[in-house]
Order: C-alpha cells, then sequence, then structure tokens
C-alpha cells in the first residue's frame, strides 16, 4: 500500500478520513526536547500565516508548547477545485459547513501556530464536500 492524496478518502472511500499529525508533532517537540532540533528550526511560521492567524485564527486554551508563553492559534485552509492554488483561508465556522454542502471535493488543511514565537504545526487533514457528480 502507497501514501497518495486518495488516501484522506480512507481505506474503503469514505467521506470521515482524517490524517491526524499528532505523532509527528510529539516527535518533533522531542527532537527540540533532546538539543537535536533548535527553536530557529521549528519557529519559522511564514508571515502570512501569522497574520491570519492574528486576524481570522481560533484562539485555543492549548499553550504553545516550545515557548510556553502563548495560547496557540488555529487556522484552516481549504483546497480543492475552483479554489486558488494556495487554497482558500476559512474566516469563520459557516464557511466549512458550505464547504461541506458543496458539490466537489475539497481537503481542509488545520494549522496551529503561535504568534509570539512563530511554531507551527499541520495537526490534521480532512475532506469535505459531497463529491465529483456523476453522468
Amino acid at each position: 500500500m502507497t501514501f497518495s492524496p486518495n488516501a484522506i478518502r480512507g481505506a474503503d472511500g469514505a467521506r470521515s478520513a482524517t490524517i491526524d499529525y499528532q505523532l509527528t508533532r510529539r516527535h518533533l517537540l522531542a527532537e527540540v526536547k533532546r538539543g537535536r532540533l533548535g527553536r530557529v528550526d521549528v519557529c519559522d511560521a511564514h508571515p502570512e500565516l501569522i497574520r491570519a492567524a492574528e486576524n481570522v485564527g481560533e484562539l485555543t486554551d492549548v499553550d504553545c508548547p516550545v515557548c510556553e508563553e502563548q495560547k496557540l492559534i488555529n487556522v484552516s485552509y481549504v483546497f480543492g477545485g475552483g479554489l486558488p492554488s494556495f487554497g482558500r483561508c476559512i474566516t469563520k465556522p459557516s464557511e466549512l459547513t458550505a464547504f461541506n454542502g458543496q458539490q466537489g471535493e475539497y481537503a481542509c488543511y488545520v494549522v496551529e501556530i503561535c504568534v509570539g514565537c512563530r511554531w507551527n504545526h499541520l495537526l490534521r487533514v480532512f475532506r469535505l464536500g459531497r463529491g465529483v457528480a456523476r453522468a
């Protein structure tokens, strides 16, 4: 079995498939704690990602695992047919509901960000949309 973009459909093609990156996150943070990676290696959020976090992100109650000084902010992006190649930043939950009801297939990427130290990590990817219409 190989990994492909279609893997987010799940083994049986179920719509509810989610890819969770918590294990990768734990490993990365363990490498920082061991000194194998420096803060400069993991706190490298792009300025546009920081801007999105500050303006439209969803504040969480989770402390930043690197600086431990600020709460993390989640930002969601949707990618799929008919959207720009850089995706669409989700500004309110109703947008996700709208994408989920649309014809087509979309993938939502949820990223956690610390605007203080610039930590960022992809948390999960899940599917949206009602699939492609078949003639």
